[in-house]
């Protein structure tokens, strides 16, 4: 039922980003008076389809992508645009100006980043999980093994600059981090008033397929319920959104940190410092062992939560936030790429269809909102994809219209001819690949 549940909604998902991505090309090449002999939703061989007026809209067999067909354009044989046909016809494709032909190419991917924004707008409207991100963050966790702590950082220590960014948050942060494996940020710190200059390298993680630095904001530690079995926090008088303050004055910045003083306590009764609507108050505490995946571990018997708030942004505000963060992550798709061609990242990391497939399905389970974030994602990430300067995508045709400008004149048939089926070489290496690693995370090892 659940892989069933994966390819139906991966089909809506791929669906709406092929039909969306097909209709920029089609709308473009009908303004501009180009004959379109069909809009395929997939490759191959065509199963079933309608035609209306001059145009074929048909399903072909490999749902892996799609393609409008415009008069003048041959799969697997181009057409030369100083061929007596293709002059005599205006409505070629081929006989268009190139900048013409550059809209249509190029609309594709614009209609994607239209989607992916609108898709965010909406949703901010609705529904913006505000988290606390201050500008220049205290650091909550360094990991004994981590590349922060080796390199200086320290818990408490407050950063006031990464690499060139001022005042940073920990977004900043986090950004700079994953895409910045084996790659050495500058970071300054206050720590006691003084200012201090550290050089850390985040090391590259498999699991993640992203740099890690083995660091953490601080954030509050607030109480969401309790554990059942383990009443200790609940007799004390805890309440659900308490934040926990410190234990026998030691500070707590972290949700780990918490877990890790109260296992040093080995079950001795503690002072708990809490705050409830801005008031502190203490408490004695006694934590109670308890079996937590096969290890025994001292617990208070409380849940916790990041603070966080859910509210609905104007318009304005909604587009404005959604403009940023598809910004951002478009820039961290680059700073990927950039490490996977300076081989210092992996190129594992890729998703393929089959793993978006899984993501698909959990991401509509979980409700609408993780699956429209999902989709802006996958927009975005398609959009950028047929940018690249690769033959036989969008970005390759662009690439050789204003090589053509150029020129002012066209290329020669035979280097294009050449230059395609290297690109679809290359393309079908990437398609194997990516497919080839979806199994590979997929099935269990050996």
């Amino acid at each position: 039922m659940v892989f069933l549940q994966n390819i139906w909604w991966y089909l809506v998902l791929i669906g709406v980003m092929i039909l969306v991505h097909e209709l920029g090309h089609y709308w473009a090449a009908r303004f501009f008076d180009v004959k379109i002999e069909a809009f395929s939703f997939g490759f191959g061989p065509r199963l079933f389809g309608f035609k209306r007026g001059e145009t074929d809209f048909r399903f072909c067999a490999i749902l892996f992508g799609g393609y409008v067909k415009m008069a003048g354009e041959q799969f697997g044989d181009m057409t030369d645009p100083g061929d007596q046909n293709v002059q005599a016809d205006p409505r070629n494709f081929l006989s268009k100006p190139r900048w013409q032909r550059m809209i249509i190419s190029f609309a594709g991917p614009a209609i994607n980043l239209v989607l992916a924004v609108g898709l965010l707008t909406g949703l901010f409207t609705q529904h913006y999980l505000r988290v606390p991100l201050p500008h220049s963050p205290i650091v909550g966790v360094v990991l004994p093994n981590g590349a922060a702590y080796q390199a200086g950082i320290r818990e408490g220590d407050q950063v006031v600059r990464i690499d060139d960014i001022q005042n940073p948050t920990w977004e900043d942060v986090v950004m700079k981090e994953i895409a910045g494996a084996r790659q050495s940020m500058s970071v300054v710190v206050k720590r006691d008033g003084q200012l201090l200059h550290f050089s850390v390298t985040p090391v590259y993680d498999e699991k993640l397929g992203a740099g890690q630095a083995g660091w953490m904001q601080e954030s509050q530690v607030q109480v969401a319920g309790y554990v059942k079995g383990n009443d200790a926090a609940e007799k004390a008088g805890l309440q659900k959104g308490d934040v926990l303050v410190s234990i026998d004055g030691k500070p707590l910045r972290s949700a780990s940190r918490l877990q890790e003083i109260i296992e040093q306590t080995k079950g001795n009764p503690f002072e708990l410092t809490y705050s409830r609507n801005g008031v502190l108050h203490q408490v004695s505490l006694t934590p109670a062992q308890r079996d937590v995946e096969g290890q025994q571990r001292w617990m208070i018997g409380v849940l916790l939560e990041q603070p966080m708030e859910v509210v609905k942004l104007p318009l304005g505000e909604a587009f404005t936030e959604s403009c940023r963060r598809n910004v951002q992550n478009a820039k961290l798709i680059f700073k990927f790429l950039e490490g996977i061609a300076e081989r210092r990242m992996s190129p594992k990391s890729i998703e393929g269809p089959f793993r978006i497939a899984q993501m698909s399905g959990q991401a509509a389970r979980e409700g609408a909102i993780p699956f429209i974030e999902l989709m802006a994602g996958v927009s975005l990430n398609l959009a950028i994809f047929n940018l690249l300067p690769i033959p036989i995508l969008d970005g390759g045709v662009i690439l050789m219209l204003l090589i053509e400008m150029l020129l002012r004149r066209d290329l020669d048939l035979k280097v294009k001819e050449a230059v395609l089926k290297v690109g679809f070489v290359f393309l079908m290496v990437v398609v194997v690949f990516v497919l080839y690693n979806d199994l590979s995370k997929m099935l269990p090892p050996g």
